[in-house]
């Protein structure tokens, strides 16, 4: 099946893939642009599995301050060399999680640093909210440990989801972004000062 190369310029605007990736995927999928999406998303994700475990020595600190300077951010974004930390592409990436960072107010980066008292204290408060709902005793606890997912998904940057397009984890953004720049990219931290906080 023949391809415009208007379709795989707009493909490649959306989604910043390779142009013959957007090419193929339009192939593959009958010049579908939803299904294109998808299918380089997908694509991407498994390519992104297999650069997570190479080492990040290089990236760069983003700044963001929201306008009336009452509200700033920095991130540290790491990704394997330095031809793609000065790229445009990753700046405006590691902007955008900065902006994101600025408007959902993250506490944690990912579940594994949120402490235990934290989880074990939330639990028994869902725990308590279940009971007394009068919810029976056999499905507390799946409760408990649904409220808990939402938990996570509020306060742990790589599980919520992104501001600029609420289908999308921050999770599967940056595996996105791995896709598309061909590194393993990590968020290494990032504080968020609130005037007065």
């Amino acid at each position: 099946m023949s391809v415009d190369a208007k379709n795989v310029k707009e493909l490649r605007d959306k989604t910043g893939a390779p142009m013959m990736d957007c090419k193929k995927a339009l192939q593959e999928c009958d010049c579908n642009m939803e299904k294109a999406v998808s299918f380089l998303r997908e694509k991407g994700i498994s390519s992104a599995d297999k650069k997570s475990g190479r080492a990040t020595k290089d990236g760069k600190i983003i700044s963001y301050i929201h306008p009336g300077d009452k509200l700033g951010v920095l991130v540290e974004i790491n990704c394997e060399t330095d031809f793609v930390a000065k790229g445009e592409g990753f700046t405006s990436f590691a902007k955008d999680i900065a902006m994101h960072i600025a408007a959902a107010s993250p506490q944690y980066l990912k579940k594994e640093d949120v402490p235990e008292d934290v989880i074990s204290k939330e639990r028994q408060i869902y725990e308590t909210q279940a009971k007394n709902e009068n919810k029976p005793e056999k499905v507390i606890e799946k409760i408990a440990e649904g409220r808990i997912a939402k938990f996570y998904s509020e306060v742990c940057l790589l599980e919520q989801n992104f501001v600029k397009d609420d289908k999308v984890k921050i999770n599967d953004f940056v595996k996105s972004a791995i896709a598309q720049f061909g590194e393993n990219i990590n968020i290494a931290r990032f504080v968020r000062f609130n005037l007065g906080d």
